[in-house]
């Protein structure tokens, strides 16, 4: 028996009649759905401290269930004190079922952690159907363990999706329950 998420299920069972009836699609393959998430954390501090990215690099293994993979400066910059090749961020890639698994976590558990939260913003669609949410404090997430935090820092969450339009991918988003502030047309 293999087992599925939760919103992946939701995704196949209600998801996709809902939008094939709202975009009147003709096949259930039109249907937008969400192709991965992808996390990126960039680290100010890394060009004086080595240890930050070891740290960062753990906390987003931790939160994603997924190693995550040091990025590295592409050109030096002296005013910045950096270097060409210098670790200066992490980041990671969920696909399947790791993505579900924390899209669920993400709506359920870390954006009601937020403080003053009131929704997320309805306007950081880029274009071509993908949403990019900032989450300022990495202690959102239940799995990192804030006594053992030394820096907060927050990162940048992206959805991408096979939408054409951010009309689609906002209808695809809000259906499996994403908390958007405004509500459209």
């Amino acid at each position: 028996m293999s087992y599925t998420p939760r919103l992946k299920d939701y995704y196949k069972k209600e998801v996709t009649p809902k939008l094939m009836d709202q975009f009147s699609y003709t096949s259930v393959m039109q249907v937008p759905k969400l192709e991965k998430i992808c996390i990126n954390q960039g680290i100010g501090g890394a060009t004086q401290d080595k240890k930050l990215v070891e740290i960062s690099l753990n906390e987003l293994t931790q939160l994603s269930g997924q190693k995550a993979v040091p990025c590295k400066a592409k050109k030096s910059v002296s005013n910045f004190k950096l270097r060409e090749d210098m670790t200066i961020g992490a980041k990671v890639t969920l696909r399947d079922n790791k993505m579900y698994e924390f899209l669920d976590r993400l709506i359920a558990v870390a954006l009601p952690r937020v403080r003053d939260f009131r929704g997320i913003n309805d306007k950081s669609f880029d274009g071509r159907g993908n949403y990019t949410l900032g989450v300022k404090e990495q202690i959102i997430f239940p799995e990192i363990n804030i006594d053992k935090i030394n820096k907060i820092s927050g990162m940048d969450i992206t959805l991408v999706t096979s939408a054409k339009t951010d009309g689609e991918a906002y209808a695809l988003l809000k259906e499996l329950g994403m908390p958007f502030k405004n509500m459209r047309n």
